[in-house]
Formats: C-alpha cells, structure tokens, sequence
C-alpha cells in the first residue's frame, strides 16, 4: 500500500466523507474536486493531468496528496497557487510542463500568506523558470520537506538598468529551486536541487552570449567598477541559487538543513536573521552559500562544500545593509558562527575556467556601499579546507583591509590547507 493511498484511508475513516468527496478522478477537474470539497485533502490518483491554468488552494487544511502528475501547459501560469490557507498541505505529486513550453516566468508552487503550510515529497521536474520553483512569500511556520527540485534554470537577461547601483543588463542563465521570502520560522529540509540542463561549459556561454550586456545607461552604475563597466562583459552569468532565504530585516528564524544542491550558480544565498544553515551538500556551485546585507546570527555548522569555484562560504555586507537612522535600527552581518564545516576540490568546478585560481574558500568582505555597517563578530572553528595536490586557490582565507574591514573575526583549532601564497593574505586573528 502506497503512503498517499493509507493517508487516503485515514482520511476517509476519520469522517464521514465518501471516496468520491475525495478523489479527484471522480471530478471534471482537479479545481472543480477543490471547489467541491473546500477545507479537506484530496486524493489525486496515478496518471496524468493536463491543465492550461494554475490550480488554486485556499481555506484551512485543504491540499493535494497522491502519485498522480499534474502538467501545466500554459508558460505564463504558475502550477499551484496556495494563498491565504491555513495548515494547506501539497504532498507526493510530480509537477511538470511539456517538451515545448518548459521555459516559463512562473513558479511551480506558490504560496502566499499562509500558516502552518507543508510542502513536502513534491517531484518539480523541467519548471525552467527565472523566478522560482518553489516559493514561499509571506508566510509563517511553512515546511519544505524532501522535494526534488530538478532543471529549474533557463536562458535570460538580468536588467538591472533601473537599479542606480548597477546601471546594466547582460545575458544570463538564471533561475531559483525554492525561495523563501518575508516568511519567519520556515524549515527547509531533506530538498534536493539538481540541474542537469544548464552546465557553464565555454560552449554554452558562446551559444548563448552570456554575459554580455545588451543595454547600459548613460551613467555608470555607483557601485560598479569601472574597467567592468567599460568591458560590457561581467562573468557572473550564472545567476539564481538553489535555496533563497530572502528578505532583509524580515525574514527570520529559519533553518536550512539536510539539503543536497548540485550544479547551482549560488548554492545558498542568505539574507535573513536567525538562520540554522546545518548538514547540507552543495557541490559544483560557483558560491557554495553566501551570507550578507545584514545578515545576523547564521549558524552555519556541519555542512560539505564540494567543488566550488569562487568561495565555499563568504560573508559581507550588501547594499541592503545599513546604519541606524532616526526611524530605522542598523541592519548588519555579523554575531554569527561558521563550524565544523568540510570544504574540499575547491577550484575543481566547472566554472573553473572563468573564476581561476586567484579565489578563497572563505571570504570575508567590506560592504557593496561606503555606509554599509562592517561585518563584525563572527567565531570560525574546526573547520577542514582540504586539497589534494596542488591547491587551486591563492589563499584559504582572504580578509580585506581598509576602514571597513571585517573586525572581530576569531579563528581557532581550524585545519587549513594553504593556497599557493598561504593560508591568508594576512596573519589569522584569533
């Protein structure tokens, strides 16, 4: 007996609803069976199921379970819409779209506003889009749990002309596995994040021009270096992460852990407060995780970094890091712990050939903007940065001097293999 069937039964012997109120197949549509059974959980039975709009769920304790596939023809809409629903549940279904109409702007699941959601044993398969397969906005108390997030990216432009920071667009791949974003006491667990599709091979770059801009403003963006601005080239084409925790000043106390993300551009990218980064794997992903504008009091403990091209872990301050002002505390990084922690092949990524060997595993850096609040107490210990053979890094760790530099960096019982020129660019504090 399969898990969704026995939650089926349990559901049926918990009321007095008949199999009917509660398998799809006994309705014109999935939606239909929703509308007809508000606030219970349905039975979709293996097979196919071909929509052309995005299924929506609401009200209290509704939801989705069962083998079945769902397959959304239409690019513009999302797969399943879940907003305003409280104890809302999506478990063991496959979501995909057909050969032909994969790349899409939408999500294969959306949740907005909700409390107490579960997300979990959901398959998303070819959701190739440059927002996000699984997001999660503006909820509290959410689960994402064992899904299989796979070949999420595509082909697109970052435009970030109306940004007065940056002033460009280029081409790019991009895409997200699962966002969450304004959301407070999120668990992200057990997920994996895999694209097959999307590898930066020179060849892949040269088909599609990535990187190169294809519109620039009259005026140079204030953060930009210049001899970038002048190339009209950036080699951060890869763009999108495997998991997002989004939402400076925001999004809180969230814990990412037992996640597997394989080929991602970013792997981890954090910008939340209270965040538990635990037992994860990130291989091959040009940043394993990156922590910044203001993110305070990340644990980042127990995780394996594996082939990773321009840092395994970094925090720094971002744009959306700031001092205090009259109606506004400062937003910082900072008070956080980096433990127990095994980088290994660092440099051995594919994106190898674009980064080259002047990079660190770790890196701690100044702030994207000159009032940017410095990253400041962050304790580093037994953690392992082990090579084998020539190491094809610089330095294991690159601290930056300056008026902004990082302070209050603690260094101990850490095993280091040193980088061609050391094991920093300048003595390890303790």
């Amino acid at each position: 007996m399969s898990l969704a069937f026995h939650r089926f039964l349990l559901l049926l012997l918990a009321g007095t609803a008949t199999a009917a109120d509660l398998s799809v197949a006994n309705y014109p549509s999935i939606q239909e069976a929703l509308n007809a059974n508000p606030n219970r959980m349905l039975f979709v039975p293996a097979g196919d199921y071909v929509i052309n709009e995005k299924i929506r769920i609401r009200g209290e304790r509704s939801g989705l379970f069962g083998p079945g596939r769902i397959i959304q023809q239409s690019s513009d809409q999302p797969i399943i819409e879940i907003e305003n629903a409280n104890g809302a549940e999506v478990r063991d279904l496959t979501l995909t779209r057909p050969e032909g109409k994969m790349e899409t702007k939408s999500e294969g699941i959306i949740a907005l506003k909700c409390r107490d959601l579960v997300i979990e044993n959901v398959r998303v398969i070819d959701n190739r889009t440059r927002s996000s397969v699984i997001e999660v906005r503006e909820c509290r108390d959410a689960r994402i749990s064992r899904c299989l997030v796979r070949n999420y990216m595509r082909v697109s432009i970052d435009d970030r002309t109306q940004s007065k920071d940056w002033g460009y667009a280029f081409n790019c791949t991009d895409g997200t596995g699962i966002n969450v974003t304004y959301s407070i006491g999120t668990l992200v667990e057990g997920n994996r994040v895999i694209e097959d599709n999307f590898v930066p091979t020179p060849e892949v770059k040269a088909q599609y021009k990535l990187g190169d801009y294809v519109k620039k403003n009259a005026v140079k963006g204030t953060i930009m270096n210049q001899q970038a601005w002048d190339s009209n080239y950036t080699d951060a084409w890869q763009q999108g992460s495997g998991i997002v925790i989004n939402a400076p000043e925001v999004n809180d106390l969230t814990r990412v852990i037992g996640n597997h993300i394989e080929n991602a551009a970013q792997g981890l990218d954090i910008h939340a407060d209270h965040v538990i980064v635990s037992q994860n794997i990130i291989t091959n992903a040009f940043i394993g995780m990156k922590a910044m504008h203001g993110s305070r009091n990340v644990l980042i403990t127990g995780n394996q970094f594996v082939r990773n091209s321009l840092w395994a872990i970094g925090l720094m301050p971002g744009a959306a890091a700031h001092p205090a002002t009259d109606d506004k505390p400062e937003n910082a990084d900072g008070g956080s712990i980096i433990s127990n922690n095994i980088i290994s092949d660092f440099g051995y990524g594919d994106a190898h050939w674009i980064w080259g060997d002047e990079r660190s595993p770790f890196k701690f850096d100044t702030g994207q903007q000159p009032d940017d609040p410095p990253l400041t107490d962050v304790v580093i210990t037994s953690n392992v940065i082990h090579a084998l053979g020539k190491p094809r890094y610089k330095f294991a760790v690159i601290i930056p001097g300056g008026p902004n530099a990082p302070r209050g960096l603690h260094f101990s019982n850490n095993l280091f293999h040193a980088g061609t020129h050391g094991v920093c660019n300048q003595e390890l504090p303790e």
